[in-house]
Order: C-alpha cells, then structure tokens, then sequence
C-alpha cells in the first residue's frame, strides 16, 4: 500500500482544528473551524473521491480519540464520509494506547508497524490529521504521497503541520486543482531529502 498523507491547513501552516471551535482546543486554542466556511461542492466531491482509494486509516493517539468521539455519532445516511470513516481498518500508533473501542482498530507501537503495513496489498493507507505522526513518517521516508486542501485564511496560531520536521523532504507536485471557494488542492509526490542549489543568475533558467 502507498502511505497518504491527507491534511487540511490555512495559509499559514496551521492544521488544528479544521472543521469545528470545539473540535481540539488543546494548547488553549480557540481558532477552530477556519475550513468550514470554504467548504463547497467541489471540495466534497474530491475528498469522497480520495477517502475511496484507502483501505485503512493511520492515525496518531491525539486524532484517532477524537474521531473515535465524533465519527460514530454522525447519523445523517446521507453524509458521504461516515458510512466509510466507520467501516475502514484504523491503526494507531501509540504506545499507551492498549485497545481502541472504534472498530476495527488495531494498536500499532513502533513506526516498524507501518512499514510492515506498506508491505501488505491494497491501494492507499491514509493519514488524516495526526500532524506530530505525519512528520515522523515524513522523516522516517515512509510517505509516498502528500494530499493538502489549503485554505484561504491566516489564522496566526494553532500547531502547523510541518513545524518540527525530523528532516528536509522533496516534494513533487503532480496534481492541482482550485475550488469555486478558494479552496487549493494540492497532491505531492516525495522525492527524498529537500533538493538545494546555488543561485547563478537568470539566465541559467532561460
């Protein structure tokens, strides 16, 4: 399976929070829900279409109990996400996690159990949210796609997604898209460590 990683962020980086003021006010934050009013037809349509290519969700302790708390509460049969959300395998990685009551869950200790799981056949693992797992995957190599709906807002606060990196990583960008709100959709190939070189002028590019 491909490792995906899925974010939401603003402008500035951040991804706490995206879709609620209450969904994760750790850290004494209080600028949740800066997605919600971007959120269009457009939008909905693309991130169905990508939830449908996973078969398993890899989350971290933070993310994976609060969507344990809100997804099997969610009862609107036509609400394109939750039918799924709830039926997918989750794994998560945390090592004072020892059982998950969202079903079927399964408790990974090491980052060595997602690259076992990359061995196995399917199409994508995906990781929603879970940002502080995301760069330790991203550092470790084990990411193979980088999914992000960027919206347009600063919000100035919040953990960003990629503040403490492990390591530099090179991006590819293979798709992109805008939707009627402004919403960017951006999907990233990765390429290894971060490429640098020496300006030499304007003309070297021409």
């Amino acid at each position: 399976m491909k490792l995906v990683l899925t974010e939401f962020v603003t402008l500035d980086g951040v991804s706490q929070g995206p879709g609620s003021p209450t969904e994760d006010t750790s850290d004494g934050f209080s600028r949740g829900g800066w997605l919600v009013p971007f959120i269009d037809e457009a939008f909905v349509r693309r991130t169905v279409a990508w939830l449908a290519l996973a078969d398993g969700l890899l989350l971290g302790r933070r993310t994976y109990d609060a969507f344990a708390r809100d997804w099997p509460q969610i009862t609107d049969p036509d609400d394109p996400f939750t039918e799924r959300m709830n039926a997918l395998p989750k794994y998560v990685v945390s090592s004072t996690l020892t059982e998950g009551g969202w079903q079927p869950t399964t408790i990974l200790k090491h980052l060595e159990g997602v690259a076992e799981l990359k061995k196995q056949p399917g199409n994508e693992l995906q990781i929603h949210g879970s940002a502080k797992l995301a760069n330790a995957l991203l550092g470790a190599g084990l990411v193979d796609l980088v999914r992000l709906v960027v919206a347009p807002t600063v919000i100035g606060a919040g953990r960003r997604l990629f503040e403490h990196p492990a390591d530099t990583a090179g991006l590819r960008l293979t798709k992109h898209a805008a939707t009627p709100s402004g919403l960017l959709l951006l999907e990233y190939e990765t390429v290894g460590a971060a490429p640098v070189a020496e300006y030499e002028g304007v003309t070297a590019f021409v």
